[in-house]
Formats: C-alpha cells, structure tokens, sequence
C-alpha cells in the first residue's frame, strides 16, 4: 500500500540566504523521512538567530506572522526548528495543523533512552520547555564557554568545546545527551560526539522529525 506524500513546512530562526544552511535541516528530515516533502522557510533580521531573551523576544512575532502567511500553502504540519519551542504552544493553540518545536522533541527522546541526562546548548539554562519535561532527570546542564550563539557552533573552537563537554557530561554520570540548539543539528555533531562518547546522544533535528511524524501518523 502506497502512502501519500506529506508537506511539511519547516521554520528556521537563524536568518540565512546560504540556501544550504537554509536548506540543512529540511534535508536531514527528508533522508529520514522519504515520504515527506520539507519545504524551509528562515524568519527575517535575525543573523544570530535566538540565544538570549531579547533575541527571542524579538522572533516570536515574526514566526507567527510567517506561519500564518504559510497556511494557504496546504501544509500538513509545520515545524519550528529551535531548541526553545519559539511560539509552538501558541501556533498550537491557533492553528488546525500540528505545530512542533525541537526542544521538548529532544527531551521526550532523551528521556526514552536514559535517565541521567546531560544538556549542552548555547544559553546558561536549558530552554524551558525541555525543562518541564526532564525534571530531576536533568543532572547538568553546560554551556561550553567558547559558544554563545549557533554560529560559533560552524567554527573549529566552537565544534571542540561542545566535544570537550560532552565527554564531561558522560564523566560527571550522563547516560544520554541532549543537544538543546538545532545549529549542532546543521553540523552534525550528534553523530560526533556519540563516537567520542559512546553514549546515546539526541539530535534535535532528527527529534523534531520523529515527533511530527508520530503525530501525522502513516
């Protein structure tokens, strides 16, 4: 039995015309999940995408208007690639369609593999939603010092920290890491860091994906 296709609308916060940055998450979902049509959108004057209050103040605004401006396109379902969940409750509450974030993706994910779970993201505390989710589960959370904003992420120092905190991570009692910024998505740092080590690591990317295709169903 054929399944038909799915459209799915995908929500970048970090503001890019490299249309492979753009582009990076849309492809990591379509190779896991064929069947899906991703198309990727960014949201306008945010270069650095969210990392603190302020830029996340300042976003929220505009993935709603961009959302909204997306519905005449008949998607199935629309993503918000963040770790923060930027506007996902609220989209959910106005919208038919499903609306998921990528950060309690990851901690529902995380929470089925371990439960001494390390967070390494780019904000001192881990976004709330994952958070709520994780509870007495989360045994630390790490922001390495060399990285402030996803772009660090796409620099060698940035790359090393994040390896050299990880490892403290498993050191310290993690049995499984999430990764609370979506740019280690775009550099495929999950699959590193579990190499180096050797524990379960969830990429939020990848967890956004199993999340919206659990509720689309087949």
């Amino acid at each position: 039995m054929e399944h038909s296709r799915r459209r799915i609308a995908l929500i970048r916060v970090l503001t890019s015309r490299d249309p492979q940055v753009l582009e990076s998450h849309g492809k990591i979902l379509m190779a896991l999940f064929p069947e899906w049509d991703v198309c990727s959108y960014c949201i306008p004057d945010q270069p650095e995408g969210i990392h603190d209050e302020e830029t996340k103040k300042r976003a929220l605004p505009k993935i709603e208007r961009l959302a909204f401006s997306l519905l005449p396109e008949n998607f199935d379902g629309i993503i918000v690639s963040c770790a923060d969940d930027p506007a996902v409750e609220s989209l959910r509450r106005q919208l038919s369609i499903p609306v998921i974030g990528a950060g309690r993706s990851t901690a529902l994910l995380a929470l089925g593999v371990g439960r001494r779970v390390g967070v390494i993201g780019i904000t001192d505390e881990t976004p709330a939603g994952m958070k709520d989710i994780l509870k007495d589960f989360l045994i630390k959370e790490i922001r390495p010092k060399e990285v402030h904003s996803t772009l660090d992420l796409m620099t060698p120092e940035g790359r090393a920290a994040v390896l050299k905190e990880a490892m403290n991570l498993k050191k310290e009692g993690a049995d499984v890491i999430a990764l609370a910024c979506t740019g280690m998505s775009t550099v495929s740092l999950a699959s590193e860091i579990k190499k180096e080590v050797n524990i379960p690591v969830i990429d939020p990317v990848s967890a956004e994906g199993a999340l919206m295709w659990a509720t689309l169903g087949f």
